[in-house]
């Protein structure tokens, strides 16, 4: 270029390359996890005590857009992509339900096929997960799941990476979700088989989590298990997780009888709370009266932690599925940009 600056890499063709989208846990590969965390974690150390509006040393977005869109209302997922990619050096394009024709006046494919024409990759926070894989199977660009009504895997990778800066390696250690079998728990049982931790999930019996999940962790090897009793789950706890009781758009009668359901889950001090051998996470926001927990906001001393994790895994997610893997390879090529969203969780630490 005659500004002796470097051009964009050019983009992946469909036909010769495997589209690297991170659509879920359990759909990546195990060493492709691992290195988000790693690159999450030095992200994240790289940035220490640096300007939060001043990029990296290494922009690999550089010259690029990306499309960050919003069905569903957010703070820390909004905030953590839209800084990470502005630290990596590319622009973003924020964009909500009310501004697109997503799936109403346009299809789902139609909207994948314009917006890959405009921008370089796609983050979409949706209700329907049926949204997200249409866009993830017409997107000539990657695609990031933000969350939908049945996973959150970008919750999950920050959690682990905060986990792990505290307390070392999460696998081999006992991970207990208190409350409702929701979809940040799903994530968690995804995460459960690829990184070798168990899980024990304690709540009433009509938020069970999905069948179909419990199977697929142990069929990894994961030890899962279903415990009714909160007390007896919580014994010998490496991590305690829980999550609001109710969404934002439940009505006030759904409201009512999920709170007398989970009363007897709530994370607290007299189920350890983080407080013990355990350590507590809290997915947020927690704030009375929707929150898994009465410990409070002085109580999950990690929030922060959690938070400024979330960026970096993000970005580590976003450099993950931005870098062209053949469909055939022998090693994984390049960092992870996923990583930018692991970088932190809110907890008990």
């Amino acid at each position: 270029m005659a500004d002796g600056g470097s051009a964009p890499s050019p983009r992946p063709n469909k036909k010769t390359q495997q589209m690297n989208h991170f659509l879920d846990i359990h759909k990546t590969d195990p060493a492709d996890l691992r290195g988000i965390i790693d690159s999450a974690k030095a992200i994240k150390d790289s940035r220490n005590g640096r300007p939060k509006a001043m990029a990296d040393d290494e922009t690999p977005l550089d010259g690029r857009m990306v499309a960050l869109i919003f069905e569903k209302p957010s703070t820390r997922t909004r905030v953590s992509f839209d800084v990470g990619v502005r630290q990596m050096g590319g622009q973003t394009m924020v964009l909500s339900g009310n501004d697109m024709q997503l799936g109403h006046g346009e299809t789902i494919a139609d909207t994948a096929r314009v917006l890959s024409r405009f921008v370089d990759m796609i983050m979409i926070r949706t209700f329907d997960e049926a949204v997200l894989t249409e866009m993830a199977e017409f997107a000539t660009v990657p695609v990031i799941n933000g969350l939908t009504d049945r996973t959150h895997p970008c919750q999950i990778m920050a959690d682990i990476l905060t986990f792990e800066e505290h307390r070392g390696p999460i696998k081999g250690k006992k991970v207990v979700w208190c409350g409702d079998g929701n979809n940040v728990c799903a994530s968690f049982l995804h995460a459960a088989g690829r990184f070798g931790f168990d899980l024990t999930f304690t709540g009433p019996v009509q938020l069970d989590p999905e069948m179909e999940f419990v199977g697929l962790a142990r069929n990894e090897g994961a030890s899962i298990t279903i415990e009714r009793d909160p007390f007896k789950a919580v014994e010998g706890a490496d991590l305690v997780v829980a999550d609001t009781w109710v969404s934002m758009h439940d009505a006030q009668s759904a409201k009512e009888r999920r709170h007398n359901m989970l009363r007897p889950y709530q994370v607290n001090e007299k189920t350890d709370g983080g407080r013990g051998q355990g350590r507590a996470l809290h997915a947020l926001p927690a704030g009375a009266p929707r929150r898994g927990s009465d410990l409070g906001s002085d109580g999950w001393a990690a929030v922060g932690d959690l938070g400024r994790g979330r960026e970096p895994a993000a970005r580590a997610e976003g450099d993950h599925a931005l870098v062209p893997r053949p469909v055939i390879r022998v090693t994984r090529a390049g960092g992870s940009a996923p990583a930018r969203l692991a970088a932190g969780s809110p907890g008990v630490f």
